[in-house]
């Protein structure tokens, strides 16, 4: 199992969920990457020789979690060297569709200071060189996004639609997408919370979530609201 991270991250941001996959028998792999400072080029180059490694040395199909900007090092990853092993992903909040962030950045003349070459990656106007280098999915993928957000009165004027602060429910679709399900957690939180934990181990062995179950914890939420 390979965990990514995302911008402005550590691996440590994906330390619960590697735990909860150890404890579930899956043999982890949390490698930092360059989410800043690097292009997705050079992210791509560095990993590839440490994917395989750790590729070489587990038996069966490999899988992925991955969380935001990781998700989109994944595809670009699988696009360009299309590994045999690959098995299933699950991706937490992937901004597919960029995020409104980035272009309010931009708008500030700050995006380049604070994500460097990630900032067109992560656009909501993402480049066509860009796009190619993404391409499509061809293995089992499933997307957790989220709804909460830490300042809402802040991202509702950036994001008039479900959102999980950072990126909204619906640009975390991806064509092929083999299911996807929204929670009631914020992007940060995602690694860490517990639900989101649960359901991807769910859809790391069935190819589906938990949809029932995730109803009845929302409707617990609910009632102690």
């Amino acid at each position: 199992m390979i965990l990514l991270h995302g911008i402005w991250a550590l691996p440590v941001m994906m330390a619960p969920m590697a735990w909860a996959l150890r404890r579930r028998g899956y043999r982890t792999f949390n490698p930092m990457y360059r989410s800043r400072a690097h292009s997705l080029d050079r992210i791509v180059a560095a990993l590839h020789p440490r994917f395989e490694r750790f590729a070489a040395a587990s038996p069966g199909p490999v899988h992925f979690v991955t969380h935001s900007m990781g998700s989109l090092v994944l595809r670009a990853y699988v696009t360009r060297h299309r590994p045999p092993w690959i098995g299933r992903a699950v991706m937490l909040g992937p901004p597919h569709a960029g995020s409104p962030w980035v272009d309010l950045a931009r708008g500030l003349r700050v995006s380049g200071l604070c994500l460097g070459p990630s900032a067109d990656l992560l656009d909501c106007r993402r480049n066509a060189v860009l796009e190619r280098a993404l391409g499509a999915i061809d293995f089992p993928v499933g997307i957790i996004a989220g709804t909460q957000s830490i300042l809402p009165f802040v991202t509702s004027r950036l994001m008039r639609e479900p959102n999980d602060g950072k990126v909204a429910v619906s640009a975390t679709h991806l064509a092929g997408q083999s299911d996807h399900i929204v929670l009631p957690v914020g992007h940060s939180a995602m690694p860490h919370d517990r639900e989101t934990i649960r359901q991807a181990l769910v859809f790391l062995e069935t190819e589906r979530f938990d949809r029932a179950g995730a109803d009845n914890d929302q409707r617990a939420i609910a009632n102690r609201a």
